[in-house]
């Protein structure tokens, strides 16, 4: 008689085949969401390849997506913690303490001796993804690393930097800023690996000491050497500090990796259907799991879910023909290079892109150009004046910026105004539709949504603290799938009918992804889910606006997000749902909208008639500069402390700064980055008093009328005053 083992994870699906005592057959293949599929063709394969009996042989299940799957196939269902502590107990008798990382979830299991054997004790984590599998290729994704490389990093010898451990997606952040400020990826993975180890050590172990011996179980512990060597240093560190007799051995030598450390699940589940009833997992085929594969589970998704983003072919038509323009001419720019005069420079230097477009005098756009931040604006800028001049747009009348970067490249570019992105983008989308009620700007890491009285801004709504609603998540999830990102639209307008998600936290958010996926819902229908879902985030979770109606009629839709066609249908649909009447409106340049606007204020600017201050393209392609990334660029502001990058840049007639830790000397401007709030960008406390001079100088200057007459009206008056 055979026995099966099959453990359905969040991510992978592996499978044992024992018989007599010794394994026959294993693999393990990522599911792809796929979860009912991978383990049809498995069982397919377990027939086949090594003689699975239908009524014969016996299955056992685990995992978090098992407990659906395992009954179609009369198999038990095991706990996986259980299994996983059957196996450990069976093969490793001495190991004390055990931590399994898998795609999706964290477990330990601490053994403690007994008068009648051992008791356990278990800790998990699994509705966050803060020091998983997932928490690591998702980073190492974003930067760039494969698999293959990622498995042969190394962490002992590394400089570390500080990484969030707690949440995947501030993690994510905290590895883009260091990409932005210069840190080796080495480094960052490094960093990632530490992340990993501190945040298993320091959650879930709860305050007990892991003793030795210790088992490391899972992909990410069995494929990533550098993790291997994290968890090595500090399990060493701590029983060095608490002082653990570890009877002459090594501490390498008392932390184990097994070479089926993948397989310890379905191993354990073999081990416990071994003593169970000889009826119990009795293998029944795989005829009800196909049908659900085939038929049942597109029922149950027709009966749960919501139907897809389109309705129909017409419907798809429909939206089509009304939002799906031809590129507009300033990206093909066949007659661009025939212009004549002064042009109007704008820039926007975003989070994650830096953008510039070109306006004739007329306010006509000519071009516009993006380039991806690199983390230093001296060479975003640089990669954005260098298109704008290759373009043959020499002659600039204008220039102003807008974005994080207006203040730190105002006067290194010599631009004639910094835009604050609120004015930007309302500039531009008013420049083209005077009569707009609301605009609503969803950009890489935020969420804008301003509503207009009479042609300004009456009402502001911002959301850069949470990645719910913003493009960045969406990039994230569908990078998970291996589906690029200019692919998203087309792969969620497939989707017949999509899952419910829960508006909210984009941790929670990413969590329900994984219960929807465990249903059996395709990457497309999540994907469509998911911008379905996105309209609800910005409005009512980041925007908390429960009427739109109230808002406006005339909603324009801009931002890097809106060229995202799948999120524009969600978003006409939500407005429309709410406000039958509403005119939604996508504005021809959503990317470039806020350099528009940047541009449309350049042009307001040069009808004073002054000469721009731009210092030229060539003077901007030969800057000179120097960076630093040390222990006195950290920011001291708040416990954070903020790794910056301080940017020096040689510039004629700059003051220097000689008072700086990081010292500075004339002729040398500095541009700070890598901070996460505008404290950062003060240095010490030497200049937040010049700051505080000068605002100082500007109150008294334009003071605050409504405040005089408060304290007027308020003023306590004496007795003898009245009486005289």
């Amino acid at each position: 008689m055979k026995f099966v083992g099959v453990d359905v994870g969040s991510t992978t699906v592996k499978a044992v085949v024992m018989e007599d005592g010794k394994v026959g057959w294993q693999d393990y293949q990522r599911h792809n969401t796929r979860q009912a599929e991978k383990v049809l063709e498995f069982l397919a394969r377990m027939e086949t390849e090594a003689g699975l009996a239908v009524g014969q042989d016996r299955v056992f299940f685990t995992g978090s997506g098992a407990g659906f799957i395992a009954p179609q196939v009369g198999a038990k269902l095991i706990q996986e913690v259980v299994a996983v502590a059957a196996c450990v107990e069976r093969q490793h008798p001495d190991v004390r303490f055990v931590s399994e990382i898998g795609g999706e979830d964290m477990k330990t299991i601490f053994f403690t001796a007994t008068g009648t054997g051992r008791s356990k004790q278990v800790y998990m984590q699994s509705a966050c993804s803060g020091g998983t599998g997932t928490f690591i290729e998702k980073t190492a994704r974003k930067l760039q690393v494969p698999g293959e490389r990622l498995a042969e990093l190394p962490y002992a010898g590394m400089a570390l930097h500080k990484v969030s451990s707690k949440c995947g997606i501030f993690a994510e952040t905290d590895a883009n800023t260091l990409v932005k400020t210069g840190v080796p990826v080495e480094e960052i993975i490094a960093s990632l690996f530490e992340a990993v180890v501190y945040q298993n050590l320091a959650t879930l172990t709860k305050g007990n000491t892991p003793a030795p011996e210790v088992l490391l179980l899972g992909g990410p512990n069995l494929f990533f050497k550098g993790l291997q060597e994290a968890w090595r240093h500090h399990l060493a560190k701590l029983w060095s500090q608490r002082k653990l007799d570890l009877g002459g051995r090594e501490p390498a030598s008392l932390i184990n990796i097994p070479a089926e450390a993948l397989y310890y699940a379905c191993l354990g589940c073999i081990e416990i259907g071994q003593g169970e009833k000889p009826e119990i997992g009795i293998y029944q085929g795989s005829d009800k799991l196909k049908w659900w594969v085939e038929e049942g589970q597109h029922e149950a998704k027709a009966k749960e879910g919501a139907r897809g983003l389109v309705a129909g072919a017409g419907d798809l038509a429909t939206f089509v023909s009304e939002y799906v323009k031809p590129v507009p001419p300033c990206h093909v720019g066949d007659s661009r290079a025939q212009h004549v005069g002064a042009v109007l420079l704008g820039c926007d230097f975003g989070s994650t892109t830096a953008k510039a477009v070109v306006l004739s005098a007329d306010r006509e756009l000519l071009f516009s150009c993006y380039a991806l931040s690199k983390g230093n604006p001296i060479e975003d800028a640089q990669s954005l004046f260098q298109q704008v001049r290759e373009a043959g747009f020499t002659d600039v009348g204008a220039l102003a910026l807008t974005g994080y970067g207006k203040d730190l490249l105002k006067d290194v570019l010599g631009a004639d105004m910094g835009v604050v992105e609120t004015v930007a983008h309302a500039t531009a989308a008013l420049h083209f539709y005077p009569d707009a009620d609301v605009i609503c700007d969803v950009g890489g890491t935020d969420v804008k949504i301003m509503i207009l009285r009479q042609g300004t801004v009456a009402d502001f709504r911002l959301n850069s603290q949470c990645s719910s609603g913003n493009g960045a998540f969406l990039q994230g999830v569908a990078e998970r799938y291996n589906i690029k990102l200019e692919a998203y639209a087309d792969r969620a307008f497939e989707a017949k009918a999509m899952p419910s998600l829960t508006m909210g936290c984009g941790v929670f958010l990413q969590s329900d992804i994984v219960n929807q996926q465990r249903k059996g819902w395709s990457a497309e229908e999540i994907m469509a889910a998911l911008a379905a879902v996105l309209p609800v985030n910005v409005w009512i979770y980041a925007g908390q606006l429960q009427n739109l109606r109230a808002a406006g009629r005339k909603f324009i839709l801009q931002g890097g997000t809106h060229r995202n066609m799948a999120v524009v249908k969600a978003q006409v649909d939500f407005i429309r749902g709410k406000v039958p009447d509403a005119e939604v409106v996508l504005h021809p340049y959503s990317g470039e909208a806020g350099a528009i606007g940047a541009a449309l204020c350049a042009g307001d600017w040069r009808t004073r008639g002054e000469t721009s201050h731009f210092r030229g393209f060539e003077t901007i392609a030969a800057l000179t500069y120097t960076t630093t990334t040390s222990a006195g660029t950290v920011c001291k502001w708040c416990p954070i402390n903020c790794t910056r990058t301080f940017i020096d840049v040689q510039l004629p007639g700059a003051k220097g700064r000689e008072w700086s830790k990081v010292p500075l000397a004339p002729g040398w401007e500095r541009v700070i980055s890598g901070n996460s709030c505008p404290k950062g960008l003060v240095e010490d406390v030497n200049e937040m008093r010049v700051v505080k001079a000068k605002l100082e100088e500007v109150k008294r200057e334009y003071p605050n009328v409504a405040e005089m007459v408060r304290k007027d009206a308020f003023r306590r008056v004496s007795a003898a005053a009245v009486a005289e």
